[in-house]
């Protein structure tokens, strides 16, 4: 059967594994989609990333059924679990939270690969050590 006319594309930032109608309804609820339903389907794609915050794309179609695509987490959720933080520094550029190796900025590129705008790992590197300095991070070497 095929898929009636899209109507719409959203997107939306969740903790895995967490998503229930009383976060989703301001965003989804405009829609008209049935929220129970995206809670379910979301979830059950998340489980295993439980801690991270995961992006969604809903698309949605006239006769109010959708698609749900999760991404890969967020770098700074990555981040903040391989330096083991709760949230950045309040003030980037003036005050660290903490110090991770290059190792683990590696890692983090590696695993943030497939959504970046780059093929190449250093390239990689860097747009993620951008990210780790906006978050009050230090690299070492």
């Amino acid at each position: 059967m095929a898929k009636s006319k899209i109507v719409r594309v959203v997107k939306i930032q969740l903790k895995a594994g967490e998503a229930g109608p009383a976060t989703v309804g301001k965003d989804l609820g405009p829609v008209g989609i049935n929220l129970m339903d995206f809670c379910r389907r979301y979830n059950a794609a998340t489980e295993a990333q439980r801690g991270f915050v995961v992006p969604a794309e809903i698309t949605v179609y006239e006769d109010r059924s959708f698609d749900v695509v999760t991404k890969m987490p967020t770098t700074a959720s990555l981040l903040r679990r391989v330096a083991g933080l709760d949230s950045g520094s309040p003030r980037p550029g003036h005050q660290s939270v903490a110090t991770i190796s290059r190792e683990q900025l590696r890692e983090v590129a590696r695993t943030k690969l497939p959504d970046l705008n780059t093929t190449d790992l250093d390239q990689a590197e860097k747009i993620i050590a951008g990210t780790a300095r906006s978050m009050g991070l230090k690299i070492k070497d």
